[in-house]
């Protein structure tokens, strides 16, 4: 089996954090975007509410970036 089989996020080679390399890593931030952009759109309504919603649509998509990515770090390059 491979090293990276079933990992929908490849870590960044630089600072911390992911970027989707699978169509379901692509298919989860499509799914993220359409929630968040709305949300956006109407901060001026109910702002609290939509941040509150914003807050929990990230945490979403950070714990399904951690649980199907690879181990975050951080990375300065190639070999760090």
């Amino acid at each position: 089996m491979k090293k990276n089989e079933g990992i929908w996020f490849k870590a960044k080679n630089y600072g911390w954090g992911w970027y989707p390399c699978t169509w379901e890593g692509w298919f989860v931030i499509l799914i993220w975007a359409m929630f968040f952009i709305p949300a956006v759109k109407m901060m001026d309504h109910e702002w609290l509410k939509n941040l509150i919603f914003i807050f929990i649509a990230t945490g979403i998509l950070i714990l399904v970036c951690w649980k199907k990515g690879e181990k975050p770090r951080w990375r300065w390059g190639k070999y760090s």
